[in-house]
């Protein structure tokens, strides 16, 4: 931090527009682990002190408050420990990117398309609480109810970083509402989360390896969802990629929209192929395999949400449902060997 201020008092550093933005991110991530430390540190030694007073007074109703307001700064101490270590895990090189979220109905139609548009409401509601800005960029609306997919930018601090413990199979049980014999269905969508990447991050794209396609946006996508012919399909052929985006009026926003996703896709792709060379050397506690089944939302017989990575269950599935998810990401995150190449 020290180091950071030095540089930051340099005027020739501000000549530099993005250095000096990359400087400043730095910094403030530097500030909120050392804010996490400082607080910590704070709380124990209030803990100290009201245990001091709780030991020194002969009141027996003055002491015993005091130890209680000993045991609650304890309590708050052991939270924010807790917090920084969920940051800690939070180092790898795309965490502190935006996050490009996309949610897939699977086999089963109207069941499984309702399914998946549980889940787009649960990870929006996630992100509102979080004061994360999210943007519809394209949705395909399910035939009867429901969505077919939708795909989401969700910006804002470290939204990569925690969204990467939601990829994968979500898996949900329950009686169907669109079954008139009532009985228990399954149904399965997927989720798939990229970090959005920066303009400096070079992905070369071959003009003559897309095939663009235009469409009109249909189906029913609320206020964020603009009924144009300028729509966009692009194909990257080599790799069998498909990005589309419908969010704009204009062709060609919807376009560079739509390029800045394949760019994202093209470029974890790069990332994976990278990790699955290193498996041999760094293998991790957790299997993120594209198409495993993550978790579990069991709504009849019984109400409960499962994560099968982890195995940290909630009762409260409406609360889970309604975007209640963090103690589900956090588990996973600290579940996780640190990455070569994380800071903390």
């Amino acid at each position: 931090m020290a180091e950071i201020e030095e540089q930051s008092a340099d005027p020739e550093l501000w000549a530099n527009k993005e250095e000096a933005q990359k400087l400043m991110k730095r910094k403030s991530f530097l500030a909120s682990r050392l804010g996490l430390l400082d607080k910590i540190g704070e709380l124990l030694e209030e803990s100290g002190v009201m245990l001091e007073l709780a030991a020194e007074d002969d009141d027996a109703a003055s002491s015993a408050e005091a130890e209680a307001e000993a045991e609650a700064r304890l309590e708050e101490a052991l939270g924010t420990i807790r917090d920084a270590e969920v940051q800690r895990m939070l180092g790898g090189e795309n965490d502190d990117s935006n996050a490009i979220l996309s949610i897939n109905s699977g086999a089963g139609g109207t069941e499984a398309q309702d399914w998946a548009g549980m889940l787009f409401r649960m990870y929006m509601r996630w992100a509102e609480r979080r004061e994360f800005v999210t943007e519809v960029l394209e949705y395909t609306a399910g035939e009867e109810a429901g969505l077919k997919s939708a795909t989401v930018t969700v910006a804002g601090s470290y939204a990569y970083g925690y969204l990467k413990a939601e990829m994968g199979v979500h898996r949900l049980v329950r009686i169907s509402p669109f079954d008139s014999q009532k009985r228990r269905h399954t149904s399965f969508a997927s989720v798939f989360v990229y970090p959005e990447v920066d303009d400096d991050i070079e992905v070369e794209i071959d003009e003559t390896d897309l095939r663009i396609d235009t469409y009109r946006a249909s189906g029913a996508g609320g206020q964020h969802i603009n009924k144009t012919d300028s729509a966009i399909r692009i194909t990257h052929n080599p790799s069998g990629i498909v990005v589309q985006c419908q969010n704009e009026r204009s062709q060609h926003k919807n376009k560079a929209t739509a390029m800045k996703l394949l760019k994202a896709r093209l470029y974890d792709l790069m990332l994976k192929k990278k990790e699955e060379e290193m498996e041999v050397y760094h293998k991790e506690k957790r299997d993120i395999a594209w198409g495993s089944q993550i978790r579990s939302y069991v709504l009849q017989p019984y109400r409960m949400v499962k994560d099968h990575r982890t195995s940290v269950e909630s009762g409260n599935v409406d609360a889970v449902l309604d975007g209640s998810i963090d103690s589900f990401i956090e588990a996973y995150l600290l579940a996780a060997e640190p990455r070569e190449g994380q800071s903390g």
